[in-house]
């Protein structure tokens, strides 16, 4: 019987490779600005092409490397990282195992050009499919260019399932933050298709969150310091009055390289429990200093997962961290930045200049007493305190009687004979069915077969799902222009998927129009949302529709549809009249589908008379 087992081909084993350390642009963005922060770069700047499909270039000043290094950087499980197994457990660097850039050349067309500091001349590879195509001394600046074009060009199965062009430059711009937020000292440049996206120079921390996330978080975050023999704790978290509906920003770097962890992001949010409302989550920008001994960074392709020896000491001292600062700081107010810079412009005094008091001008002959020191007013009467003749007036006139006291809170045989006859009415409310309403959440009415128990808010996001989907059907939205228009500010990620359904948005109601970088205008909003913050009620549309980013036309105005009914229906916790829950009955059960929500939870459940019978035997 003839052998059958064989060593895979090299370009073979790369695409296997690439499978899992490339996953998406992203991934291959990620590798590249983690190369160009452990060359030492002190500029990094980032250029992609249709969302990373057609280009992504990487330009820094580091380093560079030599002729022989620039060809071996391709080959596979070459690096400079470490040398023996005993390195992995000191690694201070991001990249080490060598597989990244030999996973990006298997399945994309790379052009690499590098130099060292100290070197005339620099080097061009390029490359196609894992195989060199050219190699030739060239003249370029110290430092390393990466450029990769048509990724996924020889993997076709691969590019067919990435998504929209929104959706992955907004996980490009996510691996692009991850490094732009663990290393202020260096300045970060992003452009996506030839616009300036992010321009960060280099700053401290706080300033580097603000550049990213906007003046506003000046406000929004305190600062965080906890110092222990285990683990060093530092950052920044954000106020519980400003926590967001969906996760957002939430970071977590050890020894300057992210992270995800479930259990201690639960420390982190455990710390603001009894401070935020259900399903609200905070903001976070923590970072630890940790002996590389105790922590294992190799268990995870792409190095996103990280194993703690001691985590279940980190636990506690990270929620402690987190709840001091919160109490220590939550109260201050913060510096803005903008008012800092006005008191520069505050001009010195001229020579021989003198500073002239303010003078205070005082009648001694003012009398409060007098009535004459004070015209009358119309409204003028017993109760002018001013008019020492009146005020005793105010302990003997009876301002409110003993009969509209007791009009007012009635006794209890009135109570008693209100509740019988609600009783005794057969359960109606004129022509209604009698509702009630069980802490301001649910409500209740009498049906043949029992109880009927409706979730006010399911039944209302329901209920505007399908009336902001028929209103798209036939073209008839209803728009509110507004007398002021609003100018709303995004940050650069919520901005591009906001361009990509504001014509979308535009036949549910609103107007919008694009105005300069990550600004839009609302000139109208659908009548349903008039009342509400504008500029958070689009932030939650934008965070709902993100959740799940899709293709189809159909299935974006569902998504957004769903995200604007969401955010204008009746929440938990908000009291109704009877008239208000009769009607959002009736128009509950003229929906097409009554009994779910569009996401697919249970509006209402019937408790049948049985049950009852059963409880009470």
């Amino acid at each position: 019987m003839p052998d059958v087992i064989q060593l895979l081909p090299d370009y073979v084993a790369n695409q296997i490779a690439a499978g899992e350390v490339i996953q998406r642009p992203a991934s291959a963005v990620k590798e590249l600005m983690e190369n160009a922060v452990d060359s030492g770069a002190t500029e990094i700047k980032l250029f992609i092409k249709d969302a990373g499909k057609t280009l992504i270039q990487v330009i820094d000043n580091g380093s560079g490397m030599s002729e022989t290094d620039a060809r071996m950087c391709f080959e596979r499980h070459a690096t400079s990282k470490i040398k023996e197994a005993s390195d992995l457990f000191s690694i201070k660097t991001l990249g080490f195992r060598g597989e990244a850039l030999a996973s990006i050349a298997a399945i994309a067309q790379v052009e690499l050009k590098s130099k060292k500091k100290n070197e005339q001349t620099g080097t061009l590879i390029l490359i196609e499919g894992s195989q060199i195509k050219d190699q030739q001394v060239c003249n370029c600046p110290a430092g390393t260019t990466f450029v990769i074009k048509n990724l996924f060009y020889n993997v076709p199965a691969r590019r067919n399932f990435l998504k929209s062009n929104a959706v992955e430059t907004n996980h490009i711009i996510e691996e692009f933050l991850r490094v732009a937020l663990v290393y202020p000292d260096i300045s970060f440049s992003m452009f996506n298709n030839n616009a300036d996206v992010y321009t960060l120079p280099a700053s401290s921390l706080r300033q580097r969150i603000i550049s990213v996330f906007g003046i506003n978080y000046n406000q929004r975050i305190v600062p965080l310091e906890q110092q222990t023999g285990i683990i060093s704790i530092s950052g920044f978290v954000g106020k519980p009055e400003f926590a967001k509906k969906t996760r957002g920003e939430q970071y977590l770097f050890v020894n300057n390289r992210f992270f995800k962890h479930p259990y201690l992001s639960h420390a982190v949010e455990n710390a603001y429990e009894e401070l935020l409302p259900s399903k609200s989550y905070p903001s976070y920008f923590i970072y630890f200093q940790i002996d590389p001994k105790t922590i294992d960074v190799n268990i995870h392709p792409t190095k996103t997962e990280i194993k703690f020896q001691e985590e279940k000491i980190i636990y506690p001292l990270l929620k402690s961290a987190v709840k001091h600062a919160i109490g220590k700081h939550s109260l201050t107010p913060s510096l803005d930045f903008e008012v800092e810079q006005s008191i520069i412009n505050i001009q010195p005094l001229k020579k021989g200049e003198t500073v002239i008091p303010p003078k205070i001008s005082i009648n001694p002959d003012y009398n409060p007493f007098k009535t004459e020191n004070k015209a009358p007013s119309k409204n003028t009467n017993f109760l002018n305190k001013t008019n020492k003749e009146n005020w005793e007036k105010i302990y003997t006139e009876k301002d409110i009687n003993k009969e509209k006291i007791n009009s007012i809170v009635p006794d209890n045989t009135i109570i008693q004979k209100t509740f019988s006859a609600d009783w005794d009415n057969d359960s109606k409310c004129g022509d209604k069915q009698a509702v009630f309403q069980l802490k301001c959440t649910y409500i209740l009415t009498q049906i043949k077969s029992g109880l009927l128990v409706i979730n006010q808010q399911r039944a209302s996001e329901r209920i505007l799902y399908e009336k902001y989907l028929k209103m798209f059907e036939n073209s008839k939205s209803f728009c509110q222009q507004l007398l002021f228009p609003q100018t709303v500010q995004l940050s650069p990620s919520d901005s591009i998927i906001l361009k990509e359904i504001a014509a979308l948005l535009n036949s549910f109601g609103f107007d919008i129009n694009e105005f300069g970088a990550d600004t839009f205008v609302v000139n109208g909003v659908p009548t349903d949302l008039v009342n509400e913050n504008l500029h958070h009620a689009i932030e939650n549309i934008i965070s709902n529709y993100k959740q799940d980013l899709p293709k189809d036309i159909s299935e974006k105005r569902n998504r957004i549809a769903f995200a604007m009914a969401k955010n204008t229906s009746i929440k938990q916790g908000k009291q109704l009249q009877s008239e208000e829950m009769n009607s959002l009955i009736d128009c509950l059960f003229a929906c097409q589908t009554p009994q779910s929500t569009p996401n697919g939870k249970t509006v209402f459940t019937i408790i049948e008379t049985d049950e009852f019978e059963k409880k009470l035997k």
